[in-house]
C-alpha cells in the first residue's frame, strides 16, 4: 500500500502536487477554518526544515566545490556578480518610474514598532556585511549568517584543495552528496508545507487591512512583475541572443512559487540548487552563486525599498528632483544587498532610503509598519522574484559562456528530470 502511494507520487510532477496541496490549503481555510491550526504545523515544520538544513547545505557544497576545484573547470563569479547588481539598479529605477506614474500616499497612523532597530544608513549596511565575513563560522552557521558562511567555506575549500589527501577530499564530497540527498527528502515535502502555509494565510489575512493600501499594492506588484517578465528577458536576451521567456518562466515556476509561500531566500537556496542541477548549470558555480544570490541580488528589495521610501515623500510633500530619485537608485540598491534574506528582510531598510529625504526616524518607522500590514501580499511577491533571479543570471552568465562557443541549445534551457 505504502509503496503504491509512494510509485504513485514519484510519478507525478512536484509542481503538480504543489498544486493541489495550494487548492486543498485555500480550501481549508474557507470551508474548515477551525482546522487551520492543525495543517498549520506542516507549514512550519517545511519551512523551518528548510532553513534548518539551507547553511549546513551551502557550507558543505561550496567547501567541497572550492576542494574539488579543477583550475581550469571553474568559470568566473564576476559576471553573475555583475548582472546581480545591475538587475537590482535597474529594478529600483522601475520602482522610482512607477511611482512617479502612480504617486501613492500613506497614512501614517501607524504606530512605530520601537523593537525595530534599522541601520543608521548606507555606511553601517556596509559596515555590517563586512564584518559578517569575519564572523566566527560557528555562529555563522547557527545564526544562518551566509556571507560569513559563504567566506569560512571557500577559504576552507581553497586549503582543503592544497593541503586535504584525496581520501578526505572524497570524504568530503561524501558529506555534500548525503546533506544533498537530506535536501531532496525535505523538498518532496512541499506539497504538505505549501498547504499548511497557504492555509494559514488565507485565513490570517487581514483583508480589511489591505483595502486602504490597494493602490500601493498594485505599484509594487506592478514592478514586480514588470520586472519579471519585461526588464530581466531584455537583461537575458542581451546576453544569450536566444527567446529568453522558457528559461524566465522555468525559474518563476519552479523556483518562484515555492519563495512566494516560503517568503524567504535563504530557505529556498535547496530548491533552487536542485533547479540548478536540473538545468545543467555547473555546479563548481552555482553552489557559490546561488547562497551569495540570497544575499546580494534582492531586486524586489530595492523595489520596495525605493517605492514605499517615494510613498513617503509624496506623503509629506517632498519635491523629489532627478538627481535625488537617481540617489535613491542608488542607496536603494546598496540597501537591498544588505537585506537579510529572510521574510521581511528590506523593510528594515527602508529608513535608510528615507533619511535620504531628510524623513525623520519616528516617521520611517511608521512606513516600516505600513509594510508589515502589506506583507502578506508584498513580501511574497517581493521574494519570489529575488529567489528566481538567483537562478535566472546563474543560468544566463553559463548560456552566455556557451553561446560564445557555440554550444548553447534552445533546450538547455528547460530542466531535466534526474
Amino acid at each position: 500500500m505504502f509503496k503504491t502511494i509512494q510509485h504513485t507520487l514519484a510519478s507525478v510532477a512536484l509542481i503538480k502536487q504543489i498544486a493541489v496541496g495550494l487548492v486543498i490549503g485555500i480550501l481549508i481555510a474557507v470551508c474548515f477554518p477551525a482546522a487551520i491550526p492543525v495543517v498549520k504545523i506542516f507549514g512550519d515544520l517545511f519551512v523551518k526544515a528548510l532553513k534548518g538544513v539551507a547553511p549546513v547545505l551551502v557550507f558543505f557544497l561550496v567547501m567541497n566545490a572550492m576542494a574539488q576545484r579543477k583550475e581550469n573547470g571553474n568559470g568566473s563569479m564576476k559576471p553573475i556578480i555583475g548582472l546581480y547588481v545591475m538587475a537590482t539598479f535597474f529594478a529600483s529605477l522601475v520602482g522610482v518610474c512607477m511611482s512617479f506614474l502612480f504617486p501613492t500616499t500613506l497614512h501614517l497612523q501607524v504606530a512605530a514598532d520601537t523593537k525595530l532597530a534599522p541601520p543608521s544608513g548606507i555606511i553601517q549596511v556596509l559596515h555590517n556585511l563586512i564584518l559578517s565575513v569575519v564572523d566566527n563560522p560557528v555562529n555563522a552557521l547557527l545564526s544562518a549568517n551566509y556571507i560569513g558562511i559563504l567566506a569560512w567555506a571557500i577559504i576552507i575549500g581553497i586549503a582543503m584543495k592544497n593541503i586535504a589527501s584525496g581520501t578526505t577530499k572524497g570524504w568530503l564530497d561524501d558529506i555534500a552528496k548525503t546533506i544533498t540527498k537530506v535536501v531532496t527528502w525535505v523538498i518532496h515535502f512541499a506539497p504538505l508545507g505549501i498547504m499548511g502555509l497557504v492555509a494559514d494565510s488565507v485565513g490570517t489575512a487581514g483583508v480589511e487591512a489591505l483595502i486602504g493600501y490597494v493602490q500601493l499594492l498594485a505599484v509594487l506588484i506592478g514592478s514586480y512583475f514588470l520586472v519579471a517578465l519585461v526588464m530581466n528577458p531584455i537583461i537575458v536576451f542581451s546576453r544569450i541572443h536566444m527567446n529568453p521567456y522558457p528559461l524566465i518562466l522555468t525559474t518563476i515556476r519552479e523556483s518562484g512559487v515555492y519563495a512566494f509561500f516560503t517568503r524567504s531566500s535563504a530557505a529556498n537556496i535547496p530548491v533552487n540548487l536542485a533547479l540548478c542541477k536540473r538545468l545543467g548549470l555547473n555546479p563548481d558555480i552555482f553552489t557559490i552563486s546561488i547562497p551569495l544570490g540570497a544575499t546580494i541580488n534582492m531586486s524586489g528589495a530595492s523595489i520596495t525599498i525605493s517605492v514605499l521610501a517615494l510613498a513617503a515623500a509624496h506623503t509629506l510633500g517632498i519635491d523629489v528632483d532627478l538627481p535625488t530619485a537617481l540617489l535613491l537608485c542608488i542607496v536603494s540598491t546598496v540597501g537591498a544587498c544588505g537585506a537579510s534574506g529572510v521574510a521581511g528582510g528590506s523593510l528594515l531598510l527602508i529608513p535608510v532610503a528615507c533619511a535620504s529625504f531628510g524623513i525623520s526616524n519616528d516617521i520611517s518607522m511608521q512606513v516600516v509598519g505600513v509594510g508589515f500590514i502589506i506583507s502578506v501580499l508584498e513580501d511574497a511577491c517581493e521574494t519570489a522574484l529575488n529567489s528566481s533571479t538567483d537562478v535566472l543570471f546563474t543560468a544566463t552568465a553559463e548560456y552566455a559562456e556557451r553561446r560564445k562557443a557555440g554550444t548553447l541549445q534552445a533546450e538547455d534551457m528547460v530542466p531535466h528530470d534526474h
